[in-house]
């Protein structure tokens, strides 16, 4: 859209002596101006003609038919931006990925403030060889990925609501590390309070003491079912507009486009550590496929990318489509690598419509694979073995992929995704590598004698949904 006329601009006058034809002027200009800036529209997957605006996708988080947000059209960085990204620093890449998504809509001194405060830990690379890399993304307050993107948002949901008098109420399912990161994110922040589904025994025991034992704003359902089982009425009471709008839901799953956006950062400041001119094979350990979904957008930025590889335990619905060309999902099954147990991953929508719905546009540039728990516990005792290193469960699987996919493509350079730290699942890594090879760290122990506070809920939406109605 062209620039305001800057004639139209300086002929503009305000009379002093008529301040309310002055006023009635300035509201004029101030209207033509904003209508020639580019204002970015979030569409459904299910129906790209629903269209709404950066604070609706965030804070509504699901279309009312049930699709995703996407926005209307994905930002590509300048050629200025690759001429230097190797030398920026983590904190300015996350700026720059921020402004091209969000820019139009959040000024750029308030999505600085949203990343400074958002990046206070690293994500470090760990090379065991030239071709063989491990990116460590645990170094965040509860130890796992979903720090980067539920801190943002958790921030980037505050100055949308600047002003705004009503309670936010934020819903989560969690499969394991969701749940504890959102909690962390959110807690004790004036006008929220969030609602965390977890599914009854299929979370560790340091995984559910993140989500029961910090009080405050922040409230646990134990749900008698799966993650899938989570997610559903989590999404159901999104559809539910009435409830909806009553309560001012929100999600903070990686339906949330916001959560998406931060995760971008870290596979272009991965990459940027890496050799000049070689481009990587990012290797996903995958359950809702959000975290997948951010290295796309990475790689649609601009970002030089090999290929991904999509890592799943027995939950292998996305390696079958990939194999076969079709969707078939189905109730998920138990592992040792619980935070990818999911059966019904909700970003597949998204990745089909980055892909323009093509199987074989996605299939040539994401490729699948699936391992029992037997060969994640082999693996993580190898890895200890070969490279003096403790991997955790899922980044175990992410390895075995890794390894999988350089020995069919000699020549590849692979950043496997290391999404949790170990110590969050003691009872796999005690059994496989003995009690000394577990280091926790402090601000993980110190929830062990923490009381669990949960409330036990069935996987009935009319239970839910009235549970919701008189707490809230």
């Amino acid at each position: 859209m062209p620039p305001a006329d800057p004639a139209s601009v300086s002929n503009s006058k305000f009379q002093i002596s008529n301040p309310k034809s002055q006023i009635s002027n300035l509201k004029s200009l101030i209207s033509n101006l904003k209508s020639q800036i580019p204002v970015v529209l979030y569409h459904s997957t299910h129906n790209p003609t629903h269209r709404v605006d950066l604070k609706e996708a965030i804070l509504r988080s699901l279309p009312p038919d049930n699709g995703l947000y996407m926005p209307d059209s994905l930002p590509v960085l300048d050629a200025d931006f690759w001429k230097s990204w190797r030398d920026l620093s983590f904190h300015e890449i996350g700026c720059a990925v921020a402004q091209a998504f969000f820019g139009s809509d959040v000024p750029t001194a308030a999505l600085r403030d949203i990343v400074a405060t958002s990046l206070t830990f690293d994500a470090p690379l760990v090379t065991f060889a030239p071709d063989d890399h491990i990116l460590e993304l645990f170094h965040g307050p509860t130890l796992a990925f979903k720090d980067f993107g539920a801190r943002f948002m958790a921030r980037l949901m505050a100055w949308l609501t600047r002003g705004d008098d009503r309670q936010l109420t934020v819903l989560v399912a969690t499969s394991g590390d969701t749940g504890g990161a959102v909690a962390s994110a959110f807690l004790n922040v004036p006008g929220t309070r969030v609602v965390i589904l977890y599914p009854q025994g299929k979370v560790s025991g340091l995984q559910e003491k993140q989500l029961t034992a910090l009080g405050g704003n922040i409230t646990a359902l134990e749900i008698n079912g799966s993650f899938d089982d989570c997610q559903a009425l989590v999404k159901s009471a999104f559809l539910d507009r009435e409830l909806s709008e009553n309560l001012n839901l929100t999600s903070a799953n990686s339906i949330n486009l916001a959560r998406l956006v931060p995760q971008a950062f870290y596979y272009i400041h991965a990459a940027r550590q890496l050799p000049q001119g070689v481009k990587p094979v990012f290797v996903v350990p995958s359950g809702n496929f959000g975290n997948l979904t951010a290295g796309l957008l990475a790689m649609h930025l601009g970002l030089p990318v090999a290929h991904f590889v999509a890592a799943t335990n027995r939950n292998d619905v996305v390696p079958e489509f990939l194999r076969t060309g079709s969707y078939a999902p189905r109730p998920s099954v138990p592992t040792i690598s619980n935070a990818m147990d999911v059966g019904a991953p909700s970003n597949f929508v998204r990745m089909q419509a980055l892909f323009g719905g093509s199987w074989e546009r996605m299939k040539s540039m994401i490729s699948g694979m699936s391992f029992t728990d037997e060969q994640t516990r082999a693996a993580i005792r190898e890895v200890k073995s070969l490279h003096d290193y403790v991997i955790d469960p899922h980044g175990a699987v992410g390895w075995l992929a890794a390894r999988q996919w350089r020995a069919l493509h000699p020549g590849s350079t692979t950043i496997t995704l290391e999404t949790a730290h170990p110590a969050k699942f003691p009872d796999v890594m005690v059994a496989e590598l003995g009690q000394q090879a577990m280091a926790v760290p402090e601000r993980l122990a110190i929830l062990a004698n923490r009381e669990k506070v949960a409330v036990p809920l069935g996987i009935d939406f009319a239970t839910f949904r009235d549970w919701l109605v008189a707490t809230f």
